[in-house]
C-alpha cells in the first residue's frame, strides 16, 4: 500500500510539474473571456447569478495570473540553476509569463467589483511594482537564447505593462478621497483684502470721510438649449456638473435653478432616460476604465497595445522555429495572441458602442470622424435593468417549509437568513406609467410646496391634504420611518386583497403595491439605504407575530384568509396598551390603519399612492450618494433614480453655496 501511495504521489508531482503552467494559462484566459463579456452586464443585470459569476471570475483572476507568475519564476530559477534556461519549454513559458502581466491589467470593462476595491488601489500599486519585477525577470531570463522569441517578450511586457498602469489609474481615480478632490474647483483667494484696507485707511487719514459700498454684479446663468428630445451629450453635460453629489459634495443654487428649468420642461420619458445617461457614466467612472481609456490618450494608448499584440502574433508566425516547440505548447501560445487581439478588438468596439463615444460623435457629427464613428454606432437598448425587486411579508410567513435537511444546513452555515432575503424576493419591470406617477408627484414639490416637507414629514404631508383621512390615522405621525415602512406594507397588502380596486383606480392601485413591496424590499435587503432605524428588529418581530398568529388558526391557507381574519380582530384596544414595548410588531396597527383606509371608499388608492411617493422621495434624499453608487454595479435601484430627479428638480438639501457677485466699492466724500 505505501509502495503504491509512493508511486501516486510521484505521479502526480510529475504531472503538476509539466502541466500546472499550462492549466493556469488556460483558466486565465477563460476568466479573462467571463469578465470582458459579463463586466459590463452587470449595468444592466440584476440577478444574483451574474454577481457570483463575476466576483469569482473577478477573484480568481488575479490569483491564477499571480500564482503562475510565481511558478514560472521559481521553474526559471531552477531551469538556471541546472543550466537548462535556454530550453525550449522555458521559453515558452516565459513568454507565457507576460501574458500573465496582461491578465493582471485586466479588461475594461471592470476594474472594481465594488467600491471598497477602489480604497485599496495603494495595495494594487504595491502588487503592480512585484508582478511587474517578476515578469521583467522572466524577461531578462529569456534573453541569452538563440531565437526571436525574447523580444516579442518585450512586446508583450510592454502592452501588460500600459494595461496594468491603466488598472492601477482607474482605481486611484475612483477612490472616495481622489474622486471628491477631482471635482474641487480652483482655490480662490477672493479679493486682496490688505489692499484694499490699505487704500481705505489712507484715505481716512487724509481727511476725506469714506464709507464702503456693494456694488451687485447681475449674475448672468448660462443657457443650456437643449435639442428635443436630449441626448447623450445633454446628459453628459449634466452629469459633470451633478456627480459631485455622489461624493457627498454640495451644489451652488445656480446649478440648481439650471437644471430645474431644464427637467421641468421635459416630459417624463426624457428625464429618465437623461438621469439612465447620467448613472450609466457614473457607474463607468466608478467601476470601469472609462475615465482613463475613453479619452485621446486612452485611445492612443490602446492603439499601441493592440499594435504591440498584433506586431508580437505576425512576428511568432514568422520568426519563431516552430519545429522546437511541442505541438501542444504552440497552440496554447496562439490561443493567447488570438484571445489577446480579440479582446483588443472587443475593447475597441465597446467604446466605439459607448456613451463616451456617443457623445463625442454627437458633439462633432459634422467632421469625417464624427460620420464615420455613427456609421459603426450600435443603439443602446439598456443602460439599467429597469426592474424593483420586490418583498411581501406575509409570502415570507407563509412560504412553504423547505426540506429539513437544507434548513439544517443553512442555519449551522449561518447564512439562513440571507438565503431568505434573496430566494423569496422577485423582479417587476418599471414601466412608462410609473415612471409618469413619480415624475407627476415630483414636480408637484417644486410649485406649491415646501422642499423640507418631503424630507421632514416622512409621509405624512400627503396625509394632511385630505382631511377625511387624516384625523382617523393621524396618530401615525409620530412613527418611524421604517415604522411606518411596514404599517403602510401590510395596510396596502390588506386593501388591495380584501377590496380589489375598481378599474379607473386599478393602476394607481398596483403602482401603489410595487412601491410597497421596492420599499419592504430595501428594509430587508438594502438597509444602509434607509436612514438608521432599528428596521430589522420591527420585521423580525412582526414576521414572529404573524407567524404565531396564522399558526393557531388551521382554517388559513392563504394571504385572503389571513387578511380576513385579521380585519375580523377587535382593536379597540391599542396593541402597545396590550403588549407594552417587549415586542416592536407592527402588525395590529397596521390592521387598525388598514380599517380607516377601508372606510375611504373614493379615494383610497390616490392617498395611498401619493404617500408611498412621498415616502420613496423621503429614503431616496436621505440617502447618501455612496449608498447609490454601490448599486449601480447591482443592475441600479430606482430610488437612485429617483434621488438623482429629485436633485436635478432642486428638491435636495446638498444645494448650499451661491456665487459670489458682490464687490465692495470705497466711497469717497
Amino acid at each position: 500500500m505505501g509502495e503504491v501511495m509512493e508511486v501516486f504521489l510521484v505521479g502526480w508531482i510529475n504531472f503538476l510539474n509539466e502541466w500546472q503552467v499550462r492549466m493556469f494559462v488556460i483558466l486565465s484566459l477563460a476568466l479573462q473571456i467571463l469578465l470582458v463579456l459579463l463586466g459590463n452586464r452587470r449595468k444592466y443585470v440584476c440577478k444574483v447569478w451574474i454577481r457570483i459569476i463575476i466576483w469569482c471570475a473577478y477573484v480568481l483572476a488575479d490569483w491564477v495570473a499571480v500564482v503562475s507568475l510565481g511558478v514560472i519564476a521559481k521553474n526559471t530559477l531552477d531551469a538556471c540553476e541546472k543550466s537548462m534556461n535556454d530550453k525550449p519549454g522555458i521559453q515558452l513559458n516565459l513568454f507565457w509569463a507576460q501574458f500573465f502581466l496582461v491578465h493582471l491589467g485586466g479588461p475594461d470593462t471592470i476594474t472594481a467589483y465594488s467600491l471598497e476595491d477602489n480604497e485599496l488601489w495603494l495595495r494594487h500599486l504595491v502588487g503592480m511594482l512585484i508582478h511587474t519585477g517578476l515578469a521583467f525577470y522572466a524577461l531578462l531570463v529569456a534573453f541569452p537564447a538563440s531565437d526571436w522569441l525574447p523580444y516579442l517578450n518585450l512586446l508583450v511586457f510592454t502592452a501588460g505593462s500600459i494595461k496594468y498602469g491603466e488598472r492601477v489609474s482607474t482605481l486611484c481615480a475612483a477612490s472616495s478621497e481622489n474622486f471628491r478632490d477631482s471635482m474641487l474647483p480652483q482655490p480662490n483667494p477672493g479679493p486682496d483684502y490688505a489692499k484694499f484696507m490699505e487704500r481705505y485707511t489712507l484715505k481716512k487719514a487724509e481727511g476725506y470721510n469714506v464709507a464702503v459700498d456693494s456694488v451687485m454684479d447681475m449674475p448672468v446663468l448660462p443657457r443650456h438649449d437643449f435639442p428635443d428630445p436630449p441626448g447623450v451629450p445633454e446628459a453628459y453635460h449634466l452629469f459633470s456638473t451633478f456627480k459631485r453629489l455622489f461624493a457627498g459634495s454640495i451644489l451652488s443654487f445656480e446649478d440648481r435653478d439650471c437644471s430645474k428649468y431644464i427637467f421641468q420642461r421635459l416630459s417624463e420619458k426624457q428625464a429618465f432616460h437623461l438621469v439612465e445617461i447620467e448613472l450609466g457614466f457614473m457607474f463607468d467612472e466608478l467601476y470601469t476604465k472609462a475615465s482613463i481609456v475613453y479619452n485621446l490618450r486612452g485611445c492612443v494608448l490602446r492603439m499601441i497595445t493592440f499594435s504591440l499584440t498584433l506586431f508580437a502574433w505576425l512576428a511568432f508566425q514568422l520568426t519563431t522555429e516552430k519545429s522546437n516547440y511541442s505541438n501542444l505548447d504552440l497552440g496554447i501560445t496562439h490561443l493567447l495572441l488570438w484571445v489577446a487581439i480579440c479582446l483588443e478588438i472587443y475593447a475597441v468596439g465597446a467604446l466605439i458602442d459607448s456613451d463616451w463615444m456617443h457623445r463625442l460623435s454627437r458633439v462633432d457629427r459634422a467632421s469625417a470622424f464624427g460620420r464615420a464613428i455613427q456609421w459603426f454606432q450600435q443603439p443602446i437598448k439598456k443602460r439599467w435593468s429597469m426592474k424593483v425587486a420586490q418583498h411581501n411579508l406575509f409570502d415570507l410567513c407563509l412560504m412553504e417549509k423547505s426540506a429539513l435537511l437544507l434548513r439544517s444546513i443553512r442555519k449551522l452555515t449561518k447564512i439562513n437568513n440571507h438565503v431568505e432575503k434573496h430566494w423569496n424576493k422577485s423582479f417587476i419591470d418599471v414601466s412608462d406609467d410609473l415612471k409618469e406617477l413619480l415624475f407627476r408627484e415630483l414636480k408637484s414639490y417644486t410649485s406649491g410646496c415646501d422642499p423640507a416637507a418631503i424630507w421632514s414629514r416622512k409621509g405624512s404631508f400627503t396625509l394632511e391634504k385630505y382631511p377625511s383621512i387624516s384625523e382617523s390615522v393621524g396618530w401615525i405621525r409620530k412613527r418611524e420611518f421604517e415604522e411606518r415602512i411596514l404599517l403602510w406594507h401590510i395596510a396596502t397588502d390588506i386593501c388591495y386583497s380584501l377590496e380589489p380596486p375598481a378599474t379607473q383606480s386599478k393602476q394607481t392601485a398596483g403602482h401603489s403595491k410595487l412601491i410597497s413591496e421596492y420599499m419592504l424590499y430595501l428594509l430587508i435587503v438594502c438597509p444602509f439605504m434607509l436612514p438608521n432605524g432599528i428596521g430589522m428588529i420591527r420585521f423580525r418581530d412582526t414576521c414572529a407575530e404573524a407567524r404565531e398568529f396564522l399558526s393557531g388558526r388551521d382554517a388559513i391557507i392563504s394571504k385572503d384568509d389571513a387578511y380576513r381574519k385579521l380585519r375580523d380582530v377587535d382593536t379597540q384596544v391599542p396593541p402597545a396598551q396590550v403588549k407594552g414595548d417587549r415586542s416592536k410588531s407592527v402588525l395590529f396597527d397596521a390592521c387598525i390603519l388598514a380599517k380607516s383606509l377601508l372606510e375611504e371608499k373614493v379615494q383610497r388608492w390616490e392617498i395611498i399612492s401619493k404617500v408611498w411617493v412621498e415616502m420613496l422621495a423621503y429614503a431616496a434624499t436621505n440617502c447618501g450618494g455612496n449608498q447609490h453608487a454601490r448599486q449601480l454595479r447591482k443592475g441600479g435601484e430606482l430610488l437612485t433614480h429617483v434621488w438623482l430627479l429629485m436633485a436635478h428638480l432642486g428638491i435636495t438639501e446638498q444645494f448650499q453655496i451661491s456665487q459670489g457677485h458682490a464687490r465692495a466699492k470705497i466711497l469717497v466724500k
